[in-house]
């Protein structure tokens, strides 16, 4: 599984509170949180790397999450949370982790004023550290979705955008727009320390979609349920690697084991893919109808066999379908048989939401916020996890194709219909109320 397959930890994620760190002076503030950090995740690394090298099993990334910034930071008497972010980027750099999740806000039904500063400090930040990524979560199935964030938040990802032009609106792949965030999701880039967690915990997320692609290539005419089988016992044995990397690095660093995120996470390289999945079950190419009935099947059987294997399971979980890191699904969307409308229909059955996902660079803010509100509501609805990763990056159009680097690979420009406007209907505001379905007391 591992040599052949491209299995992995894709990460280690210690989740640090911050709460104790509170000053009404930013540079005390910034000071207690690089202390905090550097404390904490002082031996994270070197942990990781002991356990892969031990067990022969990869451990990808190690990764801090913290408190969302916005609450951490709230008594602050200041204008810009961009030296708590460049403080977090420090701190992430001094502990050799790859990524830092946190710089956060939970707005679903409001504001308040930590929240209004985080918001508007998002692209700066974004564009001043290099590890920090940031998430804002603006709705969920108890409250309805903040109508006025919405929109906001269409123009942070414009600004973000342009303030990062320089590395193809990279700042963009560090920024997603939720609603029903978890508080214990380890992979970036919206991991946050929840604020019912523990001081400190870790927490592991497995991947493996090479593995089950695999298992599925010997069922050749086999019937769905022989298929949904064989996935869930396939997820059991990766979900098993991901709690025994958790409970090590739990020992090992004394920290509290918090969960196993048991998704299928994929990378750009070839042959670590869920499109690749989809088709191996009978679809032509990715985004060809039938796709979401598959990932359907495939996102309940990961959970349904991954359950049974770890004494605790959180996160997200499921299959993630992130468009720049995933090559069956660059294939498909140069190959024209997968929308950015094939994608958000997916979403509905699958772990996250529109992920990594270049689009033109003059995509108008209000176009940006309608694909949020949308994603939002099948969020809302489902009560489910959805988020929003769109990069629109200047300059490019249809046609061209945006490269990111490592994970988080390349992406032709999705095409967005956006000839058509939804501008009156983002600028209404207000929230729309919560479904019949959140009155469960």
């Amino acid at each position: 599984m591992i040599t052949e397959n491209k299995l992995d930890v894709r990460t280690i994620t210690m989740g640090i509170s911050l709460r104790d760190c509170a000053h009404p002076n930013i540079d005390k503030f910034c000071q207690n949180v690089y202390d905090k950090i550097t404390k904490s995740a002082e031996f994270l690394v070197k942990t990781g790397e002991d356990i892969e090298t031990e067990y022969g099993i990869p451990i990808i990334h190690k990764r801090v999450s913290v408190t969302p910034i916005a609450i951490a930071a709230d008594a602050c008497k200041t204008d810009s949370y961009v030296p708590v972010a460049e403080a977090m980027d420090r701190a992430a750099k001094e502990v050799g982790i790859n990524f830092i999740g946190g710089f956060s806000a939970l707005v679903e039904k409001g504001f308040t004023h930590g929240d209004r500063v985080l918001i508007n400090s998002i692209p700066q930040a974004l564009a001043t550290t290099d590890l920090v990524c940031s998430s804002v979560n603006l709705g969920s199935t108890k409250t309805g979705i903040n109508m006025d964030c919405v929109r906001e938040m269409g123009e942070v990802v414009k600004r973000t955008a342009e303030l990062t032009r320089d590395q193809q609106a990279l700042g963009c792949a560090k920024l997603v727009i939720f609603c029903n965030a978890p508080g214990d999701n380890p992979f970036m880039a919206g991991a946050f320390h929840g604020v019912s967690e523990a001081d400190k915990v870790v927490s592991v997320g497995v991947s493996g979609p090479g593995v089950v692609k695999h298992a599925l290539e010997d069922l050749k005419g086999a019937d769905f349920t022989e298929i949904a089988e064989t996935i869930k016992r396939t997820a059991f044995k990766i979900t098993r690697v991901g709690q025994l990397v958790a409970r090590e690095a739990s020992k090992r660093l004394g920290v509290p084991f918090g969960i196993i995120d048991l998704s299928l996470a994929p990378t750009p390289a070839v042959g670590d893919s869920v499109a690749r999945i989809i088709e191996e079950m009978g679809i032509e190419s990715c985004g060809a109808p039938g796709t979401t009935a598959a990932l359907a099947l495939l996102n309940d059987a990961v959970k349904k066999g991954g359950l049974m294997a770890s004494s605790h399971v959180g996160g997200l979980s499921g299959a993630f379908i992130p468009v720049s890191e995933d090559e069956g699904m660059i294939h498909a969307v140069a190959e024209g048989s997968l929308s950015i409308e094939k994608l958000e229909a997916m979403t509905c059955v699958c772990s996250v939401g529109l992920d990594m996902i270049a689009i033109e660079g003059d995509t108008s803010a209000a176009t940006i916020s309608g694909i949020i509100a949308d994603e939002a509501a099948i969020g809302m609805i489902n009560n489910k996890t959805t988020a929003v990763r769109v990069i629109p990056v200047p300059g490019k159009k249809v046609g061209d194709t945006v490269e990111f680097g490592g994970l988080l690979g390349y992406c032709p420009i999705v095409p967005v219909r956006n000839q058509y406007s939804s501008e009156a209907f983002i600028a209404r505001g207000g929230r729309i109320p919560a479904p019949i379905r959140s009155l469960t007391n």
